[in-house]
């Protein structure tokens, strides 16, 4: 067990929406642009929505996997969107074909360098994710970087959403009782994840890759922010060996 730990969030922070953007294009783009609707924004919309709903059942006990969350919603966002009869304007094989594509979204810009970095500067990688296992252990694999099994974890496990501060305490607890009370961070392109997991007890490392805003006025200073993953990467090394 290594005594440097980064928890790192997954889908949207090592890992792209892009390829679900382009997915939806893909098969709807033209019928959604006769309805001035962009495909990007769609998914976009489609994303934070089932991020929200995920986050409210399981606030209120009745957790639910996100990514079936995320599927059910589809005909109400085109519904949203302004499309009059979203059953008669998409089918189920529709969707079909965006969810398949949506098991293969694929890593970030910089995101295998940014992991390289921090083992090689002796940090053990975990995973936090609200996505499935298999889902988000494959986002991995087909891009061949290791993540073994043990280090990544799913809410699914404990049936808690983040960013409920006692989804990250049981993790946060074992990482500091294994390394003598040292603080392990956690490392998210989501502001609202790695500033509620800093409230939780871990230190906190923001990369604006994804919202480029980190809207701090909002969600409180970080200890490390970063535009780039390989970069968070650097300024963690560097906080950690001057601590």
């Amino acid at each position: 067990m290594s005594s440097k730990n980064v928890v790192f969030d997954v889908v949207g922070t090592l890992v792209s929406y892009d390829h679900l953007f382009a997915a939806i294009d893909t098969q709807l783009g033209p019928r959604l642009r006769e309805h001035n609707i962009k495909p990007s924004l769609l998914g976009y919309t489609w994303i934070e929505v089932a991020e929200r709903e995920y986050t409210y059942l399981s606030m209120s006990g009745k957790y639910t996997v996100f990514a079936d969350v995320f599927r059910a919603l589809f005909y109400r966002m085109l519904w949203m969107a302004g499309i009059k009869e979203p059953r008669e304007f998409a089918t189920d094989s529709d969707l079909e074909y965006i969810m398949k594509e949506y098991a293969g979204l694929k890593l970030r810009p910089g995101a295998k360098e940014c992991v390289q970095k921090l083992r090689d500067a002796g940090f053990r990688v975990w995973c936090f994710t609200a996505g499935d296992v298999k889902r988000v252990s494959g986002y991995f694999e087909n891009e061949g970087v290791e993540m073994p099994a043990s280090d990544l974890i799913s809410c699914d496990a404990a049936g808690l959403g983040k960013p409920d501060l006692a989804a990250y305490r049981p993790l946060l607890g074992q990482l500091v009782g294994e390394n003598g009370g040292r603080v392990p961070w956690f490392a998210a392109g989501h502001m609202w994840d790695v500033s509620a997991a800093r409230r939780a007890g871990f230190k906190g490392a923001y990369t604006s890759i994804w919202e480029k805003e980190p809207l701090t006025e909002l969600f409180g200073e970080m200890d490390v922010i970063d535009e780039t993953l390989p970069g968070m990467a650097d300024k963690i090394i560097a906080s950690q060996a001057a601590s």
